[in-house]
């Protein structure tokens, strides 16, 4: 059994504030076996955590989080930049063609870009596992949707900590029944629905802090696109 945390985001982030040493750093020292930094729309920085990820004893997973026409969705297991604003359907074909598998972040959660509010109930079920604890939570009923849409449909379940900074990283794991230390043996486990799910809530103090950096990069960003 691996500890594994498959959604979280570096300084590349237009939201993120830290650089991939600090998140390799946090994800060892709380004990994961593997990260996942998932940018959104961006893949460089994955990419190098997951290449160097070996030196801080884990197992590095490239992945990105795409901003589809729907929402949000994972991309893991892919090494090369999925273009944002694509159809939902495209972009989980495009996601399989580069070998990689489609996991949907907080889907009812209309506020944070979730899809379930723009496509069918069977396109849901279409990705390869549902992220059915995101600690970035306040009351927990999205989560809760989440978790009943998954059993419903008998999808793979992940967590995820949708780390902005690094402190959260490995704040919501997921328990992947495998002892191969591998992305690609993670990543089939998933798909076989050999997980678990471990969290725990994003102190309030903590969201508010990566809310306020998150709007104070993204106004620095615009800045710097307008100039």
């Amino acid at each position: 059994m691996l500890s594994v945390e498959l959604h979280s985001h570096s300084s590349l982030s237009y939201d993120g504030r830290d650089p991939v040493e600090l998140l390799l750093e946090q994800a060892a020292a709380v004990g994961l076996d593997a990260l996942a930094v998932t940018d959104h729309d961006e893949i460089d920085a994955s990419l190098e955590a997951a290449d160097v990820a070996a030196d801080y004893g884990l197992v590095g997973i490239p992945g990105m989080e795409i901003t589809c026409a729907a929402g949000h969705v994972l991309a893991l297991g892919v090494r090369e930049l999925i273009p944002a604003g694509l159809s939902y359907d495209e972009t989980l074909d495009r996601i399989h063609d580069a070998g990689g598998i489609a996991v949907v972040p907080h889907p009812f959660q209309k506020s944070r870009h979730g899809v379930a509010p723009h496509i069918s109930r069977a396109q849901l079920a279409a990705a390869d596992a549902i992220e059915v604890y995101n600690s970035r939570l306040l009351t927990g009923i999205a989560n809760q949707r989440a978790e009943r849409f998954a059993k419903r449909r008998g999808l793979p379940m992940t967590a995820g900590s949708d780390a902005h900074i690094s402190e959260m990283v490995g704040q919501a794991v997921t328990e992947v029944g495998t002892d191969t230390r591998s992305a690609d043996a993670i990543l089939e486990a998933i798909t076989e629905g050999r997980t678990s799910v471990v969290g725990s809530k994003t102190p309030w103090r903590i969201s508010f802090q990566q809310a306020a950096g998150g709007a104070k990069r993204r106004m620095k960003h615009a800045l710097t696109d307008l100039l």
